[in-house]
């Protein structure tokens, strides 16, 4: 499958979220994810498809702006003949003035390219995705004069890819599934499972899809988790990218602060109302960099003896929680042939 895009965008002032956007422009950049959605949906896209990004403006009287969320040519077979336009729209709530503007897009791309129309509507909740997926109906109550028939995509048909392995085949999948099912409370095992699978991605590629999955996320907790995992050695352990220095030397600089204001703390204890609650917070601060410092050490040690880490094994090194487990796996990694072989004992 290929992609074309165009050399340049132009985008008029509308107010949209971060999330919104990242949650179809991820199409526009990752062409591989068509043809898994559309696998989704039932509707097979052949192998030899074109996919190209076109502008989004779909106004035909100035005072009156009408703009799709992303715009893409499909064209499909030898000779391309098999070809439809397809909108995206990323929908964070019903809206029942949608049906209109939806139905004006289908008509207006059939009209100005002479070819059929589809419209594929990108929901994040599955309430949302049952009023998306209608029939939604145009006309009066005795009468329909037109109906509109989204294709959907949601947490109710897009598959969770909490294996690193399986996130590898096809990250572009992954990073959209991973924002779609965004509110689960395993979002942390699909998100590991996802940065494991981009350890052996070049920086660009990581840049773009941290990036976007950084925005997209939306949902606070598995944004912060994300973050979380950027910072972590998870992504460039022993690369010495620019990257990793800068992780290696703010986390430093993390430490040397907390032991100052852990000190402070310790001078002024008692004297005030809100001590315990700083001291149970730096605790935890204290506890999480221990942690993540206990992960990279881990990991550091097997590599250093020359012992390959899979991504089954870094991602349940990065899952693990609990510290003194972790300094039990330091301790076996001294002396393992294989990375699996740290976990023996707990399987017991």
């Amino acid at each position: 499958m290929e992609l074309h895009m165009p050399l340049a965008w132009s985008y008029g002032l509308i107010m949209v979220t971060p999330q919104h956007e990242a949650s179809h422009r991820i199409f526009q950049g990752g062409p591989e994810l068509m043809s898994s959605v559309f696998g989704v949906l039932g509707m097979p896209l052949s192998r030899k498809t074109v996919v190209e990004v076109l502008s989004p403006d779909v106004t035909e009287i100035r005072p009156v702006e009408r703009r799709i969320d992303s715009l893409l040519r499909v064209s499909q077979g030898e000779d391309g003949k098999d070809t439809f336009m397809l909108a995206i729209e990323a929908q964070m709530r019903p809206d029942k003035d949608k049906a209109v503007s939806w139905a004006y897009y289908l008509s207006y791309l059939k009209s100005k390219y002479g070819c059929p129309a589809l419209l594929l509507v990108i929901c994040q909740d599955k309430a949302t995705a049952e009023w998306a997926r209608g029939p939604l109906h145009l006309g009066r109550g005795d009468w329909n004069a037109l109906t509109v028939r989204p294709l959907v995509v949601s947490p109710l048909n897009i598959p969770v890819i909490a294996d690193a392995t399986i996130a590898a085949r096809n990250l572009a999948l992954a990073a959209f599934s991973a924002m779609t099912h965004a509110r689960r409370e395993d979002i942390r095992t699909i998100l590991v499972a996802l940065a494991t699978a981009m350890t052996e991605l070049d920086e660009k590629t990581v840049d773009y899809y941290s990036e976007i999955l950084e925005v997209g996320l939306g949902n606070a907790q598995a944004r912060s988790i994300w973050r979380e995992l950027l910072r972590s050695p998870i992504f460039f352990p022993g690369r010495g990218t620019l990257r990793e220095e800068w992780v290696l030397e703010a986390k430093a600089e993390g430490k040397a602060e907390g032991r100052a204001e852990g000190k402070a703390e310790g001078l002024v204890e008692g004297l005030q109302k809100g001590i315990e609650q700083g001291r149970q917070e730096g605790l935890q601060q204290g506890l999480e960099s221990a942690r993540l410092g206990d992960q990279r050490h881990l990991i550091d040690v097997l590599q250093n003896r020359d012992v390959k880490v899979s991504g089954e094994a870094c991602a349940r090194i990065m899952a693990c929680m609990d510290v003194p487990t972790l300094e039990r796996w330091i301790k076996r990694a001294w002396k393992v042939d294989a990375a699996e072989d740290i976990f023996v004992d707990d399987e017991d």
